[in-house]
């Protein structure tokens, strides 16, 4: 008899998981409150304009093809991608703009260029990064750090010998200085922190290693959207037998104080062997394990930020603009400050812009564009939200009419707004934290909560709030760690 596997949530890291048990000949059942599969990688389309509301970059597409592959299918008929030139556009205050290739030569040659950096300066920076990808990677995001045995391999002794080298007693921002001097390629490269929602001038300078993703692996767009990567697993995962029951809210995980039963959701209750969490780890303990002792200094760490998205349908088109699109703060240091310890956002916030109709022209009418605005946000501790987003709102628009030369409200002809509130609601993100909690400590990668329980045998935990942390590759890490502990 086939062991029953039920999977509680459906984001992009329990989709990837039910896709492995079920190659591992399990019965496997994914439950979901909401009506669409995909946690935070979701869409949401106003009028023409087609939006993706979560992760916008995508990098390390192999971890998807992977999924394919292991199950004796033909990625290219689920699910294809084409690679993206640009990295990024970075604009300054000061009227600097930088386009940051992904290629390393040509990127090195626009900063010598642009900021009068010697071109060696970012290969040597981007070689660093790549190395501490393929050194520390094996270690600290392939396997489980709460397991012996991942200590127990020649890979741990290659690293140590790269250690005096990881930057680890130094911050993001030191290491950045140390590197790089120029105080805007520093500003740049600490942009990367924000990627697990920390602090630059906090984190350990070790992160610096999310650089060589951009630069070392490529930047990359799926054809589709975004969203096409979670409607591709899913057909998959329906292929190899997963069940998706959507609108189906499982309310508690049943144990008999040693090991897992089932589930209890909305509508029945479900006998299982195992159960694995896609659900962000702290109401994952606070409203779904009963009887068990919650690991509380794991849960009390430091939340990751979060962030405030304006969804804009643009009735203009804007050549200068790119895919992705920086347009940085003139205090870097204060954006932080307000971000987490004022649990603020700042007057002059460094904002994103994705436009993904840039790639696929059908996201928006023909001349029309969609724009994806984000600012960094703190977690959700009760601020004034509805007074803090207008008036981020307005800040946002006063700089980019600046700095484009154009009346941007005048071009805003349908809006929809994604706060900490709205997705702490939508996806369980306890205070609407993007990455569960933030990395901003040296210890930070094994402060993570465990990708299994050592009291409820049976009980298993994937997604971005555990290890080894948030985004798309990491996330598909976490199954695929999950898959090799069971």
């Amino acid at each position: 008899m086939k062991k029953k596997a039920i999977i509680v949530g459906s984001g992009i890291g329990g989709i990837a998981t039910s896709i492995r048990l079920a190659n591992k000949g399990m019965d496997v059942t994914v439950f979901e409150k909401d009506e669409r599969p995909g946690g935070k990688l979701n869409l949401v389309e106003l009028g023409d304009y087609r939006f993706d509301l979560g992760p916008s970059l995508f990098t390390m597409p192999h971890f998807v093809s992977e999924l394919f592959e292991i199950s004796g299918k033909d990625p290219a008929k689920y699910f294809s991608y084409k690679e993206v030139e640009l990295a990024c556009k970075y604009f300054w205050e000061d009227g600097t703009i930088l386009k940051a290739w992904t290629d390393s030569e040509k990127f090195s040659r626009e900063v010598e260029d642009t900021l009068g950096v010697d071109k060696k300066v970012i290969k040597n920076y981007i070689r660093h990064a790549v190395r501490l990808y393929d050194v520390n990677a094996p270690i600290f995001l392939e396997r489980s750090l709460h397991k012996l045995k991942s200590y127990l391999s020649k890979d741990l002794l290659r690293a140590g010998g790269y250690f005096p080298r990881t930057d680890i007693f130094r911050t993001m921002d030191g290491a950045n200085k140390r590197r790089l001097r120029h105080p805007k390629l520093v500003q740049l490269f600490n942009r990367m922190a924000t990627y697990n929602g920390s602090s630059p001038y906090k984190a350990p300078g070790i992160l610096n290693i999310i650089s060589s993703l951009e630069h070392g692996m490529g930047v990359f767009f799926p054809v589709g959207g975004m969203y096409a990567i979670t409607m591709s697993l899913v057909k998959l995962a329906e292929e190899l037998g997963v069940e998706f029951r959507m609108k189906e809210e499982v309310k508690e995980i049943k144990h008999d104080g040693k090991k897992i039963t089932g589930v209890r959701t909305t509508k029945s209750e479900y006998a299982s062997d195992l159960v694995v969490s896609d659900m962000d780890i702290y109401p994952t303990y606070r409203d779904l394990l009963r009887g068990v002792k919650k690991p509380t200094r794991t849960l009390s760490q430091e939340r990751s930020s979060s962030a405030l998205v304006f969804y804009w349908g643009i009735k203009s088109s804007y050549p200068e603009l790119e895919l992705h699109n920086i347009f940085f703060s003139n205090d870097y240091p204060r954006e932080f400050q307000y971000l987490f310890d004022k649990l603020d956002i700042v007057d002059d916030p460094t904002v994103y812009i994705n436009i993904s109709s840039k790639e696929s022209p059908t996201d928006a009418p023909e001349g029309h564009e969609n724009w994806f605005v984000m600012v960094n946000a703190p977690h959700n501790e009760g601020q004034d939200w509805d007074k803090l987003i207008q008036k981020t709102r307005s800040n946002i628009i006063k700089k980019l009419s600046g700095l484009l030369k154009r009346n941007i409200e005048d071009d805003i002809a349908a809006e929809y707004i994604l706060d900490p509130r709205l997705i702490e609601s939508k996806t369980s993100s306890y205070q609407g934290s993007l990455y569960g909690t933030s990395s901003n400590s040296m210890f930070a990668a094994f402060l993570r909560h465990p990708n299994f329980s050592r009291k409820l045998d049976g009980l298993y935990f994937v997604g971005g709030s555990v290890h080894p942390g948030g985004g798309i590759p990491l996330c598909l890490q976490s199954a695929k760690i999950v898959s090799e502990i069971v």
